[in-house]
């Protein structure tokens, strides 16, 4: 068959920490002992043929996976425990109908004959029979979409009775599907304000999902589809809630099935978490002016082109009394921020600039977001500056065009 592999959906693997862990009974070791859990996520393309993978990269033990299924969900809703009759087909691993993952690895399905549609949602259910042996489990805190735990194998079941939710996905490392030579993924990192935070519950609202929107309705971009590789909490220099980017580049990005752009929109919170004193910021700033141009050099080393994001505001972040807010009264991390800006927009360096802290910034207070699309923290978007952030994104900048004679020789 004429195509290739493409991710058509994925969420960053991370530590999951205590108050993420599965709820009770489920969360004591072995975690998810005879449990049937299932997820919901959205593809962005669709195809002939589709692959699931499963991820142990943080798991402190092997994950033994009894069964897996894929199904669609009822009403094709994001974030519902039960799923359309007649519509779940098993997965297996070299024909077999079970597998386990080693610690720190991943384990793809054998394709199945599914075609699902652009944009659709699709239920993942996993029953695992031995559950995980570690309270070190791996999964996607920031789901921003409900999954559903039952005790027992209910892996084929329409309904999941007494089902208990939680708004985490678990396990999950992506899904690619077998689609026309012409298409390709677009692949975002990112942290919590490309991630979701702020965003609809069950709603698809984060700003890839929104952008993802526009390029559909275009026949020139209809063929991109749109990996989300956020981590709440994440930084570019420093591990926080997961590693940091510059160690999960070649995992999260390179590795991604078909890409062919990178958006890079992360550094608040190494500025935002770095001391707020004029050495520290000096020294911040600079050392992520220098991981840009290290992601910049190592995509493009892989025909990878990379647009770069401007730092968002975030004055006032902190004043509502919360602890650990980004905003300083000596105003060092905010001449940080404008140092990296000036630094995206200027230096050439990127293929591309989206210049997100124009798009959301109050024109009256530059430190700020603008009221209307600030959540409320000063830090974080609502659904309406998420939407802002995708119609800033030019579509002819994921339009396919041949690189350049020389690229990435400087």
């Amino acid at each position: 068959m004429n195509g290739h592999w493409v991710t058509s959906w994925a969420a960053t693997p991370q530590p999951t920490e205590p108050d993420n862990m599965p709820p009770a009974p489920f969360g004591t070791t072995p975690v998810l002992a005879d449990c049937t859990l299932r997820q919901t996520v959205r593809l962005s393309l669709g195809g002939r043929r589709i692959r699931l993978r499963l991820s142990n990269v943080f798991g402190g033990a092997a994950l033994p996976i009894t069964r897996v299924s894929v199904a669609l969900p009822a009403g094709g809703r994001a974030g519902v425990s039960a799923v359309e009759p007649g519509t779940a087909r098993a997965l297996t691993f070299r024909g077999r109908p079970s597998v386990v993952v080693p610690a720190g690895a991943q384990m793809v399905s054998d394709p199945l004959d599914v075609a699902p549609a652009a944009r659709s949602n699709l239920a993942v259910t996993v029953y695992l029979a031995d559950g995980q042996d570690s309270a070190d489990i791996t999964s996607h805190p920031g789901s921003r979409t409900t999954s559903h735990l039952v005790a027992g194998d209910l892996a084929d079941a329409v309904e999941l009775p007494g089902a208990t939710p939680v708004d985490h996905w678990y396990f999950l490392g992506g899904v690619e599907v077998w689609t026309e030579p012409a298409t390709a993924a677009a692949v975002f990192v990112g942290d919590s304000l490309t991630d979701g935070r702020g965003s609809t519950t069950n709603g698809n609202d984060r700003w890839p999902d929104l952008l993802l929107d526009r390029l559909q309705a275009d026949p020139g971009t209809a063929g991109v589809a749109i990996v989300n590789q956020a981590a709440g909490g994440n930084r570019v220099l420093n591990d926080g809630l997961g590693p940091h980017a510059l160690g999960r580049i070649d995992r999260d990005v390179l590795a991604q099935s078909g890409v062919r752009w990178l958006i890079v929109f992360e550094g608040v919170n190494d500025i935002g978490t770095a001391p707020a004193t004029e050495a520290a910021q000096r020294r911040v700033a600079d050392d992520l002016i220098t991981a840009y141009d290290q992601i910049v050099m190592r995509a493009h080393a892989q025909g990878v082109r990379v647009y770069g994001a401007t730092v968002t505001p975030f004055g006032g972040h902190g004043e509502e009394g919360g602890e650990g807010g980004y905003d300083d009264p000596g105003g060092h991390r905010e001449r940080a921020r404008l140092t990296v800006n000036a630094w995206i927009r200027d230096s050439g360096r990127f293929d591309a600039v989206l210049d997100f802290d124009r798009v959301v910034r109050d024109p009256a207070d530059p430190r700020r977001l603008l009221a209307a699309y600030d959540v409320g923290d000063h830090l974080h978007l609502n659904p309406a500056g998420y939407r802002a952030l995708a119609d800033a994104v030019p579509a002819r900048l994921l339009r396919w065009e041949p690189l350049p004679p020389g690229f990435g020789f400087t």
